[in-house]
């Protein structure tokens, strides 16, 4: 008979709203709760399919978190799993390893934590010998590979290896417990049950290494659809992996072009058109989409100039649909004379030389990246990821910031068209 378990990971439990834009109170509730919802849909479909085994590969929480609140919902969802006889196998990730619930909260007997120290799990499943391995972060770094610290592959069992790891490296994710997939396909496990990259994997080879990424976004760096992993361990030992959709809200970025359009209903209508189209491919109960303007229009100025008048308006317009919410409208329009050789308009003509001569020179970008760097320095760690991982994504951030604060001075000096939509 085979063994069937769900794979997740990256769940951040009750994590902060890391999006300053989320000024739609409705909206900002949605978010605020949506990871919630995100492991009470884990655990739903744990029962529907009447699985074996729910394996949480590290970062259910979301750091030093003090809340009962957090911990008596946590509980109440493990309970229903216990009742159902679904055993829990979980480890701690570098956010759990901060977390004082994680060290305090019991839990049902069915649930087991893995600690710092290699473990493995064996039982059957009639005739199928099943083992279980994880390793837990006991402090929130782990510069080193865990995988030398793993117990060799228990013999005539199907090994199953739970790891909480960055692998070789990916984008906004510092190193945690660096390791190679080649290595783990060595490693004559049958399935790596991965966690804290957000973004889903599929390593396929001599092992089956997953990794499910997020089965919750949280911003609109974390967008598109949230899945985890349904997998069989069939009696021949086979491995099979099926995706299934978890995530409530989905974040999606969403480009309209606004070349020739001249009327300010029309350009409203065209980003009904988008948001319509986006949320007909959306699979996720809610869409949540950040809007990038773009193209040549007239309706330039007065789209700079009136930005929170007409995100209102189109916020009106995505609200007719079901489940449609508008996060943030970005600006990156410009006028037809602009870019040709037009006609000499004095505010174009100061947007021109606020451009290419005053944010040009080197002097006056230190200073705008230095105050940048001070603002973010006020800030929370978990909200300045938005300036870019690196230097270089830090000065581009910098340089698309001072770009479109010209544009911004040059709207709100235009002297024409100032009647009001």
């Amino acid at each position: 008979m085979p063994f069937r378990f769900v794979h997740t990971a990256d769940i951040h439990l009750d994590s902060p709203l890391r999006s300053l834009s989320l000024r739609n109170a409705d909206l900002a509730s949605l978010i605020g709760d949506a990871t919630r919802q995100a492991l009470i849909g884990i655990v739903d479909l744990c029962l529907a399919e009447q699985v074996d085994a729910l394996i949480i590969a590290g970062d259910l929480y979301d750091g030093d978190q003090t809340s009962m609140k957090t911990a008596r919902f946590l509980a109440s969802q493990m309970e229903r799993l216990h009742r159902a006889g679904i055993q829990v196998f979980t480890i701690r990730g570098n956010h759990d390893a901060l977390s004082k619930i994680t060290q305090e909260l019991v839990l049902p007997p069915t649930v087991k934590i893995f600690g710092g120290r290699a473990e493995a799990v064996e039982f059957r499943k009639e005739g199928l010998g099943i083992a279980i391995h994880g390793i837990s972060f006991s402090k929130p770094q782990a510069p080193d590979s865990l995988l030398p610290k793993y117990k060799p592959p228990a013999s005539d069992a199907v090994n199953i290896g739970i790891m909480h790891t960055s692998l070789a490296g990916a984008p906004g994710h510092d190193a945690y417990a660096p390791c190679n997939v080649s290595d783990l396909h060595a490693s004559g496990f049958a399935y790596w049950a991965l966690g804290h990259i957000h973004q889903r994997a599929d390593h396929r080879g001599a092992a089956t290494v997953i990794m499910p990424g997020m089965p919750q976004g949280r911003d609109i760096n974390e967008a598109g659809e949230k899945t985890v992993s349904l997998v069989t361990i069939g009696d021949d030992r086979s491995v099979t992996v099926e995706e299934r959709l978890t995530g409530i809200a989905q974040f999606e970025r969403i480009g309209v072009d606004l070349t020739g359009i001249v009327e300010w209903r029309d350009a409203v209508t065209a980003i009904e058109t988008a948001m319509r189209a986006g949320r007909e491919k959306a699979r996720s109960n809610h869409l949540v989409a950040r809007i990038r303007l773009t193209g040549a229009t007239p309706l330039s100025w007065r789209l700079r100039r009136d930005a929170d008048l007409f995100q209102t308006e189109a916020e009106q317009r995505s609200a007719q649909l079901d489940n449609t919410w508008i996060e943030k409208l970005e600006l990156a329009v410009h006028a037809p004379e602009e870019r040709g050789t037009g006609a000499a308009d004095p505010v174009v003509e100061l947007g021109r030389l606020m451009r290419d001569d005053v944010i040009a020179r080197a002097g006056f970008r230190d200073e705008i990246g230095q105050m940048v760097q001070e603002l973010l320095d006020d800030l929370p760690p978990e909200s300045r990821k938005f300036a870019g991982q690196d230097r270089a994504a830090f000065d581009a951030f910098v340089a698309e910031l001072m770009l479109e604060s010209t544009d911004d001075i040059a709207a709100r000096m235009k002297a024409t068209d100032r009647e009001q939509p």
